[in-house]
């Protein structure tokens, strides 16, 4: 494990953390010390696990199956690891889903499922975490977001919405909590390498590639570091904000 263990000992929830971005997260607040509970709505326990991969590194981590978009599931949960760790110190909420289709398209299904997943998912997670944070007198929430959120995108206008939705939650919250030294934060990522960038036509690669900057996607790694920032000290007086990791697609 890392030698700058700033986050030695504290708990931290990671949502969607078994893959991709999630995964990244989870294994750089580990790194720095952290408790790091992996929760996901699937969890492998294979060796290859994302906590399985933290605990033989030796930090410490563990799983947990969770469906973000279930209230009382999310609830009793964070009740339950509150009894079990003693506290929560951050909770990063990443995860995500998405239901592509054009507006005349798309079914009343496809909608309520991304909202209520990515949207609600990160109410259910913030409503929870905040009881908990509240009574210790400090905290780290980071909800992930999405340059989608500012720039749209054809077929993705419920994605878009759950993302926006979620940097105008982020705000509110930064403002409710932060006399009790709870930060609230966003990282929003642009185009990154993940399995399902990668699946694309190489043409749209190259079109999206295009439009950046710096000349090239961005790594999972490179969001990772971007919560781990908003987690750690160097961030105590940053609240209500929206950290943007997207080569220079979009400035804010």
């Amino acid at each position: 494990m890392a030698a700058d263990k700033f986050l030695d000992g504290k708990v931290a929830l990671v949502t969607g953390g078994a893959a991709g971005i999630g995964r990244a997260i989870s294994l750089a607040l580990a790194r720095a010390g952290a408790v790091t509970v992996v929760a996901d709505v699937k969890i492998d326990d294979s060796e290859q696990a994302t906590h399985k991969i933290i605990q033989a590194e030796g930090g410490k981590a563990r799983s947990l199956e969770l469906d973000v978009s279930d209230f009382e599931a999310v609830k009793e949960s964070f009740k339950d690891l509150e009894k079990e760790l003693g506290g929560l110190y951050a909770l990063v909420n990443n995860a995500g889903i998405t239901a592509d289709q054009l507006m005349g398209r798309m079914s009343r299904e496809q909608w309520d499922k991304v909202i209520g997943v990515n949207l609600g998912g990160c109410f259910n997670c913030c409503r929870a975490a905040s009881r908990v944070m509240l009574k210790g007198r400090e905290g780290r929430v980071i909800n992930v977001s999405s340059v989608v959120a500012r720039i749209g995108r054809p077929g993705q206008a419920n994605y878009a919405a759950s993302k926006s939705g979620i940097e105008g939650l982020t705000r509110s919250l930064a403002i409710e909590l932060g006399h009790r030294g709870i930060t609230v934060n966003a990282v929003a990522p642009g185009f990154i390498d993940t399995d399902m960038t990668r699946a694309l036509p190489e043409e749209m690669l190259e079109r999206f590639i295009e439009n950046i900057p710096l000349g090239r996607s961005g790594s999972i790694e490179e969001v990772a570091q971007a919560v781990l920032f908003l987690a750690g000290p160097g961030a105590s007086y940053i609240t209500g904000q929206t950290l943007h990791v997207n080569g220079g697609l979009y400035f804010g």
